[in-house]
């Protein structure tokens, strides 16, 4: 899915006072987490996951496996946590036009 920079920043705005719905643990990038990453997609399109790691290398990688393996949109990452937007089959937010 391809997003136009006023979509971008519309769901950057509706992103930020969101709290992040998965917290990746000492295990990092399970297929427990990805499900649990898949599921908060499917119900609210638009979530943050938070990574807590210190090593900048094992974050990025993480960041860039979430996005292959879900198919959703990296916004923005911000420290340790990561924007994510997947459309639903409901499309619950609605877009401005491009």
């Amino acid at each position: 899915m391809k997003l136009s920079n006023k979509q971008k920043q519309f769901l950057k705005g509706q992103a930020h006072s969101l709290k992040p719905v998965v917290l990746l643990g000492a295990n990092g990038l399970t297929e427990g987490v990805l499900v649990e990453i898949e599921s908060a997609l499917d119900i609210h399109e638009l979530i943050k996951v938070k990574v807590p790691t210190d090593e900048r290398e094992t974050k990025v990688l993480i960041f860039d496996a979430i996005v292959r393996e879900t198919g959703a949109v990296k916004l923005q990452t911000i420290g340790h946590t990561i924007v994510l937007y997947r459309q639903s089959e409901e499309k619950k937010i609605q877009l401005p036009r491009g």
